[in-house]
């Protein structure tokens, strides 16, 4: 909880090996989850998976006593974190069944604080598939129980989270005042940093449709930096995407400027900036090499995605069809989410011959 992720993966481990000398199903779950847990949010997504997949299946409600990880129902925390990780994993419908599952059984055990948790947590898989208005229903959700339950917490969390949802669905303006409301709460209870690991991407994606780039780039340095300090990873890739977007973005917005006042233009070309096409495809490639080693296939089809656009721009349309073509069929679901038909429109885009334009 306090992302001191190190620590909390040899204690995970030495946990684990107390609970196999004693092979105990129940204090093996618990090994499984914290081993599982810790795993997903230092970015070790195929380890991350069968902890947090045995970690459920060994646990018994009708034997074992009702265990809580941050006060939520062990099980309900298990299958929230499984469906973060699948989505990441790539398995994107198995990522909702997940969540689904979740919500079923955080409703039937009547635990607000479980039904709190699993609400924020599906919220985010609804953003994550690109599903807006589910998304920004459940943030409410979660923001109504928060209050009546006395949850500052997820309340701020729930806050964000609909800001997001509402400028996923072009929102912008009004999402992004969310987003900063639930920030500024996050920041008097103090617990900012840790929560921005995770939301900074949905706010520099709401800074850049408003062209706000520099704000932008800010929090993603920012939120880089945390990345550094806690090696909490997994959303690094994410992170480098959004930057070489805002690259892109920050370049955009100066030559819309240059064309309004051209006397604005450098009187020393020696001293201009590196060049911001090759700076975001430095981005982008990083990404790229972050989501390999990860086998996050939802964040790398994300940034080739991003990639390939590039290059069509730049007439490298074999080349970009070869990226995204390659990532784009290993999915075997979730061909209803936007990042899917999203790659798909591309693929069409750069199979088309100079006659289909």
């Amino acid at each position: 909880m306090r992302r001191e992720l190190q620590t909390a993966r040899e204690l995970a481990e030495q946990l684990m090996r107390l609970a196999q000398s004693v092979q105990d199903p129940y204090l093996l779950s618990l090994a499984h989850a914290a081993l599982g847990m810790t795993s997903h949010w230092l970015g070790e997504l195929p380890s991350a998976r069968p902890h947090l997949e045995q970690a459920i299946a060994l646990y018994d409600p009708q034997q074992h006593p009702r265990f809580t990880i941050g006060t939520a129902d062990h099980r309900v925390d298990c299958l929230s974190h499984t469906a973060w990780t699948l989505w990441r994993l790539g398995y994107l419908d198995q990522a909702l069944k997940r969540s689904q599952e979740a919500l079923t059984l955080a409703a039937e055990l009547a635990h607000p604080y479980s039904l709190a948790l699993t609400l924020g947590f599906t919220a985010v898989v609804h953003l994550l598939r690109g599903e807006g208005l589910l998304a920004q229903e459940r943030a409410e959700a979660v923001m109504t129980l928060s209050a009546e339950q006395g949850f500052p917490t997820w309340l701020a969390e729930g806050t964000m989270v609909r800001g997001g949802a509402l400028a996923e669905q072009g929102q912008v303006k009004e999402g992004l005042a969310q987003m900063q409301q639930g920030l500024a709460a996050l920041r008097a209870m103090g617990t900012e940093p840790e929560r921005l690991g995770f939301l900074s991407p949905l706010l520099a994606a709401a800074y850049a449709k408003v062209e706000q780039v520099e704000e932008g780039l800010t929090v993603l340095a920012e939120a880089l930096a945390f990345v550094d300090k806690t090696g909490m990873r997994v959303g690094e890739a994410e992170l480098y995407r959004l930057r070489g977007e805002l690259t892109l973005a920050r370049e955009g917005k100066s030559q819309n400027s240059k064309g309004k006042n051209q006397k604005s233009e450098n009187p020393n070309p020696k001293s201009q900036s590196p060049d911001p096409h090759t700076e975001a495809e430095a981005c982008f490639r990083k990404a790229i090499d972050i989501a390999q080693k990860q086998q996050a296939k939802s964040l790398e089809l994300r940034v080739a995605t991003s990639l390939a656009r590039l290059w069509q721009q730049q007439g490298k349309r074999a080349e970009a069809h070869q990226l995204l073509s390659e990532i784009y069929h290993w999915f075997t679901e979730g061909f209803d989410t936007k990042d899917l038909q999203e790659a798909t429109a591309l693929l069409q885009e750069l199979s088309c011959n100079k006659e289909c334009r």
